[in-house]
């Protein structure tokens, strides 16, 4: 098994993977990818490439993660906006568009993200793989960083 090490999340628990239509090959890659690294997942869908709404994959992966049955979540459509911004309505959710590796390192360095949103029509499958890796091996600062997380949510 070639497991992820050093994570920060509970890889015990499985990563929460759905997608759109437009992200439909991208999470079959990913899950391929999670797989050769040996990790657990649960897949919200979609199956197919057929047109779908976003929501009813982002909320079910956005659930799972807050209710703490998913270690983290990964979300992909077309822009990463739909569903970043679907997955954002839950509570103790922090979705992040990611497009580079910086930007999922950030993600989880400053901001605590627990699911990154990727943009299948603008970024790579070895990009989206490399993001997804950074992603789960990157602690949270915490520091500062933690004093600003604390402000995210609404009561």
């Amino acid at each position: 098994m070639n497991v992820i090490m050093q994570s920060p999340f509970d890889l015990s628990k499985p990563i929460a993977i759905g997608s759109d239509h437009a992200g439909f090959d991208y999470k079959e890659a990913l899950i391929s990818f999670l797989e050769g690294k040996g990790l657990s997942f649960e897949d919200f869908g979609t199956h197919s490439k057929d047109s779908t709404d976003y929501p009813d994959y982002a909320h079910p992966v956005a659930t799972a993660v807050a209710e703490g049955k998913a270690a983290m979540g990964i979300l992909i459509c077309g822009s990463a906006n739909g569903v970043a911004m679907t997955a954002n309505k839950h509570q103790s959710i922090r979705a992040a568009i990611c497009w580079g590796e910086e930007l999922a390192q950030l993600a989880r360095e400053h901001n605590n993200a627990n699911i990154i949103c990727i943009p299948a029509r603008f970024v790579t499958e070895s990009d989206a793989e490399k993001m997804v890796a950074q992603f789960i091996t990157t602690n949270f600062e915490g520091g500062r960083h933690e004093r600003r997380v604390e402000k995210i949510a609404c009561a």
